[in-house]
């Protein structure tokens, strides 16, 4: 989540409240009166859809949510796998979904969760899969915050200050992916490790972390992944999966470690996606260097936890993806009518935002920072954005259910965000 920054206003989200009612919602772009009904109505479905959802599948314990889906019987997660299943996407991030070595959450997910049709809704199958370690919640062994000594056993928020990226116990708030086409795993690339000093020109908070901290603190939160995805023959058919989940700009001080740290976590894909010479000091964790080969194509998704208009985020940051050269963002953002709805009725923060509503994506309520556009799919140069949406239905429809009023949340703050896109 964030707090809010004032940042210069390219309209009026007062205005955006008072007159959005159809052309940029229409057709392939968003839902609907019925969101049951445009997630498949999106566009042809010779398209890929990607999408990404934070599904807050996170808990509070190490080995809770292999629990909770061990059986059919968890509301939250049929929530999400329902979700899941009407929106239908091709290729899904998962983000917040705890991460366990043998991968079991996620072979209970689908087989409990989502091979089930949930309230009428059809079951989903994806037969490839991807998840790995993260760095939430793995010790650093040192004191990053400078507060306590390095606090190394797990199970708490001095534990979580002082591991690489926040979380209770490593795996915490981990990414999955899922695919109904091949994943190249032996081309994947994760940067894990790679250390934030390593970043020429970095925004690190000068004099804030100590020279031990400084040394030892790796870039990514939880991790960046580089997912081939095979749509089909030869490399021409490639797209490169590139996900993430930044830290969230907010929960620190006037040195603004995570606003800079956040920053800087999305310049890495910037880097990544912006030619030999500007990604060559970037190395994976297998220890290969320099960034996505040119003209190759990717879709870039995540809850970057960075809104373009308003929040914390340091520098505008998710203006390094959305304003690329490599980038092809479609004519009209992912959008929805529930997001214009839920900035309406709740008011209070909404109200001073500048960034229009109908492309949120997340409901923070109406205190700051109010409900923001941090979940982000964004396609490459050489393909053909198409149909695209936000999931989050208005109060008449009957899959409000699963979004709730930003006060009771029965699946996640989050919403599902997709854009199909097709080869170039």
């Amino acid at each position: 989540m964030n707090h809010p920054r004032p940042h210069s206003p390219s309209f009026s989200r007062r205005a955006a409240l008072a007159g959005l009612t159809g052309a940029a919602l229409a057709g392939t772009t968003a839902f609907g009166a019925s969101a049951s009904a445009s997630a498949s109505a999106g566009s042809s479905r010779r398209a890929v859809r990607f999408a990404t959802f934070n599904a807050s599948l996170n808990r509070g314990t190490q080995g809770a949510l292999v629990t909770d889906l061990s059986t059919p019987d968890n509301q939250q997660a049929r929530n999400v796998a329902e979700t899941i299943q009407r929106v239908d996407p091709d290729v899904l991030l998962i983000n917040e979904f705890d991460y366990d070595a043998d991968g079991t959450a996620v072979r209970l997910f689908l087989r409990n969760y989502l091979a089930v049709g949930q309230n009428g809704a059809k079951p989903v199958r994806f037969p490839y899969r991807f998840t790995a370690p993260v760095n939430t919640g793995v010790a650093s062994g040192v004191d990053l915050d400078g507060r306590n000594g390095a606090v190394t056993t797990p199970g708490s928020d001095a534990y979580g200050q002082d591991a690489f990226g926040y979380g209770w116990f490593p795996g915490q708030y981990g990414m999955a992916v899922l695919s109904k086409y091949p994943i190249d795993v032996r081309a994947a690339r994760t940067f894990q490790h790679f250390l934030w000093k390593d970043m020429p020109g970095n925004v690190m908070p000068a004099r804030y972390y100590s020279a031990e901290a400084t040394a030892i603190l790796r870039l990514s939160s939880k991790s960046h992944w580089d997912l081939p995805i095979r749509l089909g023959h030869g490399s021409s058919s490639t797209v490169h999966f590139l996900v993430s989940h930044p830290t969230p700009p907010t929960f620190d001080g006037a040195e603004d470690r995570n606003g800079r740290r956040n920053h800087d976590e999305i310049r890495l894909w910037a880097d990544y996606i912006g030619g030999r010479r500007r990604g060559a000091y970037l190395y994976d964790d297998r220890g290969v260097r320099g960034g996505l080969r040119g003209g190759a194509r990717f879709v870039i998704a995540g809850d970057l936890n960075a809104d373009p208009f308003d929040g914390d985020s340091y520098d505008n940051a998710v203006r390094q993806l959305l304003d690329h050269s490599a980038v092809r963002e479609p004519a009209v953002p992912p959008a929805s009518r529930g997001g214009v709805e839920a900035s309406r009725l709740q008011g209070g923060a909404n109200v001073s935002h500048v960034g229009n509503p109908a492309y949120d994506t997340a409901d923070f309520g109406d205190t700051a920072p109010g409900n923001l556009r941090v979940d982000h799919v964004i396609p490459s140069r050489g393909l053909i954005p198409v149909g695209n949406g936000v999931f989050w239905p208005t109060s008449d429809d009957p899959l409000y259910r699963l979004v709730g009023n930003g006060t009771v949340v029965p699946t996640s703050d989050h919403r599902m965000v997709w854009q199909d896109v097709r080869l170039g």
